[in-house]
């Protein structure tokens, strides 16, 4: 006879999975996004490009050096086969531009054009209306950010992903 598992202990009791969690949060803050992105005309993955991009032209002000493919590759965690249609669709729309890298023909340089630039002035509202949309004290969204980073860096250093 079996006895009658507390759920409360079950290691594989759903409620009690971390991935489970993730998964669900991941989709219900993407929801909260999605209206605030699609004035835009952005998708929240074309969402990050832009933030990087936009990064990097704060970061680089008297250099407006282009930045390659595989730098926002690596910067969003994501594999070029992944990005190369979301800076299609982005070059496409007039936010960017993509040219073969002058220093080394087989790499793609991608750059902010001026509408590019300017939607982010669009954008700075986004982060104030996620965290007031979500109603979560922002103390808290930071901690979570934090673990998020931590746990993150954890699992890239076991190796469980590789980016090209």
């Amino acid at each position: 006879m079996t006895s009658a598992v507390d759920p409360d202990l079950d290691p594989l009791a759903l409620e009690r999975q971390v991935c489970f969690a993730l998964a669900v949060t991941n989709r219900a803050v993407l929801a909260v996004y999605r209206p605030l992105l699609e004035p835009l005309g952005l998708t929240h993955p074309q969402y990050l490009v832009m933030l990087t991009m936009w990064d990097h032209h704060r970061s680089t002000p008297d250099d407006r050096a282009p930045l390659s493919v595989k730098k926002i590759a690596t910067a969003l965690q994501l594999d070029s086969a992944t990005l190369s249609p979301m800076l299609k669709r982005l070059e496409t729309v007039g936010l960017l531009t993509r040219s073969r890298s002058a220093a080394d023909e087989r790499a793609t340089d991608v750059e902010l054009t001026a509408a590019g630039l300017a939607l982010r002035s669009r954008a700075l509202g986004i982060p104030a209306a996620v965290v007031s949309r979500l109603g979560v004290d922002l103390a808290e969204l930071e901690e979570l950010h934090r673990v998020l980073t931590t746990i993150n860096s954890a699992a890239l250093a076991a190796g469980t992903l590789r980016y090209r």
